[in-house]
């Protein structure tokens, strides 16, 4: 089966590339800004990326995204910081959505976490990609990243990869 591409936002997209960038199966991730219908137009910060659906199942890819960032969470800076996953097409959409439904007994509050389709994609500046790679030592990694990268490997270690 060929490689599917998805989108993913919610938090910082420097920790978001961190996070995708863990898993097995996730063939490239591209962190920038997503844009989707109205009302969902404005660009928000995102990741884009590409999986193999035979090593990782879409379901694991939205239930590590839910869990590592604000999922339930409207917070002001929503329109910045815009909790969704972007797809490509209506039967991936309604797949994300059985997906978060099924996955939203297991969280306290109710989910925020939109269902967009991806309109468009603009990347962030070569020198902000692959942010965590580079910035490992740095104060908001050690933060920000630092956690979820821990809770990956805590709760979701078949799925990390081993470096």
């Amino acid at each position: 089966m060929n490689a599917v591409r998805i989108g993913f936002g919610g938090g910082c997209h420097w920790c978001t590339e961190a996070v995708f960038n863990s898993l097995i199966g996730v063939e490239q991730v591209e962190q920038g800004f997503i844009r989707s219908k109205p009302p969902a137009d404005s660009r928000s910060e995102a990741v884009q990326l590409r999986f193999d659906p035979n090593k990782i199942p879409l379901a694991a890819l939205v239930e590590i995204h839910l869990r590592t960032h604000s999922s339930m969470s409207d917070h002001m800076f929503r329109k910045k910081y815009r909790s969704a996953v972007y797809t490509l097409c209506d039967v991936r959409s309604d797949e994300v959505v059985k997906i978060i439904q099924t996955l939203q007994s297991g969280f306290t509050k109710p989910l925020i976490t939109q269902v967009l389709p991806l309109i468009e994609f603009q990347s962030s500046p070569d020198q902000y990609q692959q942010y965590y790679q580079k910035h490992a030592e740095g104060a908001f990694c050690q933060r920000y990243v630092d956690p979820k990268l821990a809770l990956l490997r805590e709760e979701y270690s078949e799925l990390v990869l081993t470096r």
